[in-house]
């Protein structure tokens, strides 16, 4: 992933997860964009966040901006200075190492729940996914990264609908925010993967279609190993 790439994921082109509620209100809508910006490095760790510039970047109130910041420490993404205000959370080996560890926990235990609990909209929802991550990923593969915001998008869905049918939404979303948490340092190490993670993500989608919960769970435990390594090899991170 080129630093070109990277600065394409920003507010008003992509979203990471491209969520969008009729619900959501001015300041739901600026804490999704303030998270995005973290995410992918556009706000970059150790970037203090000027609250008058944030202010007018982000069209929002002093008082909301800051109980957003402060909703966002509740994540680690955000760490607040006291009177000096708040800065991206840093980023370090032992977050990313402690991050992987729980990720493989969190998405291994979904995929036993949501194995035994699939039905077949939840093999569609599965085929639909991979089908667009897979089309993402032959663009990068060949070049074109322009895709690399829609790759950043349908990576989660995939993973989303794999383990969707856990029948636990108190695990979604924790796994949901870890998995935001380490992409984050995947988007430091500015490089896509390449054919490996391609075909761990097929390898993958055809376990899961097969139910196998030990295939599926070595496979998840490699992926999110081989993607500490390629951003420790990235010496980004200290």
């Amino acid at each position: 992933m080129t630093a070109d790439a990277r600065r394409a994921i920003s507010p008003g082109k992509a979203t990471l997860k491209q969520v969008h509620d009729p619900a959501e209100t001015v300041s739901d809508v600026v804490f999704r964009q303030i998270r995005e910006d973290i995410i992918s490095g556009v706000l970059p760790p150790g970037a203090k966040i000027k609250l008058e510039q944030a202010k007018e970047r982000y069209s929002i109130g002093i008082s909301s901006l800051r109980e957003i910041l402060s909703r966002l420490t509740t994540e680690n993404l955000v760490l607040a200075e006291g009177q000096r205000g708040f800065e991206v959370s840093p980023a370090s080996r032992r977050e990313l190492l402690e991050l992987a560890d729980l990720r493989i926990v969190l998405e291994t235990h979904a995929i036993g729940l949501a194995f035994a609990a699939g039905n077949l909209e939840w093999e569609g929802r599965i085929v639909a996914a991979h089908h667009r991550l897979a089309a993402a990923e032959r663009k990068l593969l060949a070049g074109d990264v322009s895709r690399t915001v829609d790759w950043v998008r349908y990576d989660w869905e995939f993973h989303q609908a794999i383990v969707s049918a856990c029948n636990s939404a108190t695990l979604m979303a924790t796994l949901s925010s870890v998995f935001d948490r380490f992409l984050r340092y995947h988007m430091l190490a500015e490089s896509f993967r390449g054919k490996p993670v391609v075909d761990d993500h097929r390898l993958l989608f055809e376990l899961s279609i097969q139910r196998d919960v030990t295939g599926a769970t070595e496979v998840v435990r490699r992926h999110v190993q081989s993607g500490v390594e390629h951003v420790l090899k990235s010496g980004r991170i200290l």
